[in-house]
């Protein structure tokens, strides 16, 4: 976890999620259904992954944490295998033996 002032420049809705991504702890995922729900939006799945797709700091907020309702792992601006791979070295895993699928989207 990083430890550093963020002054985050973003729509209130955005600023919202990037705020929801820094309380993913490590080692874990969630859904954008559920990060959708912690900012009170819960209809607002798409905007959420467009939100986490806007993210300016990718690594310090951890959008790699976020996962498909159904655990696959969908779009992430490093790509695919950057998103395994940060995964996985979260999990101590090795990309291959990550227990999630891959996503309709890359």
């Amino acid at each position: 976890m990083f430890t550093v002032p963020l002054r985050l420049i973003g729509s209130e809705f955005q600023t919202r999620v990037w705020h929801a991504l820094t309380k993913i702890p490590y080692g874990k995922t969630i859904s954008y259904g559920e990060i959708a729900r912690e900012v009170n939006s819960p209809k607002a799945v798409r905007a959420v992954g467009g939100a986490v797709g806007a993210n300016p700091l990718s690594i310090i907020i951890p959008c790699h944490r976020v996962v498909g309702a159904n655990g696959s792992i969908t779009g992430y601006g490093g790509g695919y295998a950057a998103k395994r791979h940060l995964l996985a070295l979260e999990l101590g895993l090795a990309a291959d033996e990550l227990p999630f699928s891959r996503g309709v989207k890359e």
